[in-house]
């Protein structure tokens, strides 16, 4: 248990804008990841279209379901708000630093978990799942769930995916 506290404490801990901690992550495993997806796919039962479409989300979450587990990302707002009151010049720019934050702290995970041979991939059931997830875990009310990320062993290797052209995403300058 130390080992793995240690491999997500470094993975996390140094992630933060102005020494202010905005990120919050909450490490599942067993019946505890299970539950996520559980809320997962009973919350989207009510939103597919029809029956079919249900059953093609039912076989995605039972995928997720299956990992090693799952690590619920959270901004702490809390935090956010002490920045925007204590530099309110840059009061406007507080929510875009913590969801950087956050993304950095998503990267991390993803690559420290890849170099360990374990594959993830990263969700976003929020805000659908956002009340029940707080009440499954008793978290505080000022932790605002952004992402899932279930892990586990790789089944298949990453399908190929389109990408628009470098010289339409990239502007390179020499001069």
């Amino acid at each position: 248990m130390v080992h793995l506290r240690r491999f997500w404490s470094n993975i996390l801990g140094e992630l933060y804008q102005l020494s202010k901690q905005t990120v919050r992550a909450v490490i599942l495993f067993g019946q505890s990841s299970e539950d996520v997806w559980d809320i997962v796919e009973e919350r989207l039962k009510s939103e597919a279209a029809n029956e079919k479409a249900f059953k093609k989300t039912q076989a995605k979450i039972a995928s997720f379901r299956e990992g090693f587990g799952t690590v619920l990302f959270f901004t702490d707002t809390d935090v956010v708000k002490q920045l925007k009151k204590s530099f309110p010049f840059y009061a406007d720019n507080f929510a875009d630093c913590a969801e950087q934050g956050i993304g950095g702290a998503q990267q991390a995970v993803w690559v420290a978990l890849a170099q360990e041979g374990i594959g993830a991939s990263l969700q976003h059931y929020n805000p659908l799942i956002d009340e029940l997830i707080a009440s499954e875990f008793d978290l505080p009310s000022n932790w605002k769930l952004r992402a899932q990320m279930p892990f586990g062993s790789i089944e298949a290797p990453a399908s190929s995916k389109d990408f628009i052209a470098d010289e339409e995403r990239f502007k390179v300058r020499f001069e």
